[in-house]
């Protein structure tokens, strides 16, 4: 009998047209669409882990996913095989196999997001489905002053969504928050080592408020210090939504057999 060893997948995917990472009954996911790549590269029926589990519309530049196996396929062939069978708005970019306790959720060291917002009098086809348009002139140092109250580990309970809270820690730990402008382009990226539902959506929402001047710096620290479900926001939309990469302890090109 085959000996199981353990595949990590590098996955760039956009959302748009699902009902976000994890599976769910007849709704497309990427996962649901991954396995049954995985199907009928290998004729095993597989489970996908990510390391974090995505929302419906959100994309992902460096998503990283595991699974068990048997089947002897060297790392490049499940690379080229999946890219086959998977739909054009999925990708494998690498692929490495990994000792058989490795934990992709629980390896990971912290997750990071960038959201997108168009700061434009007019829309942008090119940038329509990856960004959030926003008409008002945003203050981006006052955003970058409410970004400083982020950092450090706090209770997140007012920017995550009903959904969750009370079934796990709040608690979570911000290594790096902070907006940057590129042209129409603002971009929020930050950097925690998980997130809360909705967490980064909320908190986005919560800041063009203060770029707009219709929300003080001191109000949004308020709003971390009440920890009520949802009082941050309103919800950006999922589409300016990013995961840009995972990280671990150790790069998975140390892992590689």
């Amino acid at each position: 009998m085959a000996t199981t060893t353990r595949i990590v997948l590098i996955m760039e995917y956009d959302g748009t047209h699902y009902h976000g990472f994890q599976l769910q009954d007849g709704l497309p996911t990427i996962q649901g669409e991954v396995e049954k790549a995985l199907w009928k590269l290998t004729r095993q029926r597989t489970r996908l882990a990510a390391a974090s589990r995505t929302d419906a519309g959100v994309y992902a530049k460096g998503q990283v996913g595991s699974f068990r196996t048997r089947s002897p396929l060297p790392p490049q062939t499940f690379v080229a095989g999946l890219n086959y069978y998977l739909p054009r708005d999925i990708a494998i970019k690498m692929a490495y196999r990994v000792d058989d306790s490795f934990n992709v959720r629980r390896g990971a060291l912290s997750r990071e997001y960038n959201y997108y917002i168009l700061n434009s009098l007019t829309r942008s086809p090119l940038n329509r489905g990856f960004s959030y348009l926003v008409a008002g002139h945003l203050d981006i140092e006052a955003m970058n002053r409410a970004c400083q109250a982020l950092v450090g580990e706090h209770d997140f309970t007012s920017f995550a969504s009903s959904i969750g809270v009370g079934r796990k820690n709040p608690r979570r730990r911000v290594y790096k928050a902070g907006v940057e402008k590129a042209g129409e382009l603002v971009i929020f990226n930050m950097v925690a080592n998980s997130f809360l539902p909705h967490q980064v959506r909320n908190t986005v929402g919560a800041l063009i408020r203060v770029g707009l001047t219709k929300m003080s710096i001191d109000e949004f620290r308020s709003i971390i210090e009440a920890k009520k479900p949802s009082l941050a926001g309103p919800t950006a939309p999922a589409c300016g939504l990013c995961l840009m990469r995972v990280n671990y302890l150790r790069p998975f090109e140390g892992e590689l057999q």
